[in-house]
């Protein structure tokens, strides 16, 4: 039986001004997933472990995922699947993204690598649609392809990569609540001013030109959310005081990771990066709620063998 095992790495999408357009891939985040080649055709999950989650295929992302790609290939082939979660379900850091884009990834390169990665990214986008109702690309791109990315459209798919500046680094502080994509979906504005849209899309191209030209400062000033931050930041306990806390220790931004609760701070290096992380945890400590702190810089493979 041909098997491969896979890093599956976590993710932060929006990155503060870019909702549903931007993402970035974490090296030091993510989860693992083993998938063998069967007999049988079609998908079976026979492992999970690190959380709770559904073994049925339609109802985990992974297998949705799966199944649309040998859908569109018409393949006969049957996978098992494995997923060792170290990614908590809404977290805010890619959960169902890198579960999905990891079994999209490693049926691909089983099966001889009939689609590009760039290719695999709708596939992927399937297991988002269960997870949250709606099929967007702004974490399964980045986990996939690595760096940042940038999703110009999805209908038709048009994704961007964008270069990764070398030192930079982020710092994501999770408290260990849920807070699901879809719920922190509905309560969103459908409109927004034209001052605050003209804001938004000039943080947006800001940041974008920041990471090109490997300008801290300039993707420090663009690190701003007019528009979904002051809606889902109530949702997020102490927000405020971590968001103040992270900029005062020295980070160039900070903003909600995803659709929360997690939390997320850019650093120019690694050592700026640990003082933020140890002004977060003197922030959030006494207010009594658990959390989980990750340092990490940017993941520029995607999806690899591990």
């Amino acid at each position: 039986m041909k098997s491969i095992r896979v890093f599956c790495p976590g993710t932060i999408a929006n990155v503060s001004c870019g909702f549903d357009v931007l993402g970035l891939s974490l090296a030091g985040v993510g989860e693992y997933m083993t998938v063998t080649q069967t007999p049988t055709k079609g998908i079976t999950i026979s492992e999970i472990t690190g959380q709770d989650l559904p073994l049925e295929t339609a109802k985990n992302v992974a297998g949705v995922a799966g199944l649309a790609l040998l859908e569109a290939l018409g393949s006969e082939a049957g996978f098992d699947i494995k997923i060792e979660k170290k990614i908590k379900a809404g977290s805010g850091i890619g959960s169902s993204a890198a579960s999905s884009a990891g079994a999209v990834w490693a049926i691909n390169h089983l099966l001889g690598n009939p689609y590009t990665t760039i290719e695999l990214i709708p596939f992927a986008m399937e297991g988002e649609r269960l997870a949250s109702g709606v099929a967007h690309a702004d974490n399964v791109a980045p986990a996939l392809l690595g760096g940042f990315t940038l999703v110009r459209s999805t209908d038709p798919l048009d994704v961007v990569s964008l270069p990764s500046p070398r030192e930079l680094y982020a710092t994501v502080i999770h408290p260990q609540i849920e807070i699901k994509t879809a719920d922190s979906r509905r309560i969103l504005k459908s409109s927004l001013s034209l001052k605050d849209a003209i804001t938004q899309w000039g943080n947006v191209g800001g940041l974008v030109a920041g990471l090109y030209r490997e300008d801290y400062e300039l993707i420090g000033r663009s690190l701003q959310d007019v528009v979904i931050e002051p809606v889902r930041s109530i949702l997020i306990p102490g927000f405020d005081e971590i968001k103040a806390a992270a900029l005062n220790a020295g980070a160039m931004g900070c903003g909600i990771s995803g659709s929360g609760p997690s939390v997320f701070a850019l650093s120019k290096g690694a050592d700026k990066a640990h003082e933020v992380a140890q002004q977060l945890k003197e922030v959030y400590t006494p207010m009594g709620i658990p959390f989980d702190i990750h340092i990490s810089n940017i993941n520029e493979k995607g999806v690899y063998p591990a």
